[in-house]
């Protein structure tokens, strides 16, 4: 039975940590920028492909 409370507390402890980590990427900023990573994906093959067709010139 003691292994149960042990185990409840260690969960209790992991949720916590990781609860801080998120306040403090939200404290950070890592999330104010929504919009930049749904655009840069569309982006992506076409400055690969510049890229390629500069480095054939060469």
């Amino acid at each position: 039975m003691s292994i149960i409370f042990f185990l409840i507390g260690c969960s209790v402890l992991i949720a916590l940590f990781f609860l801080c980590a998120f306040f403090w990427a939200n404290k950070t900023g890592q999330n104010d920028d929504t919009y930049t990573p749904s655009v840069r994906i569309l982006f992506d093959d076409e400055v690969k492909a510049d890229n390629e067709m500069e480095e054939k010139k060469r």
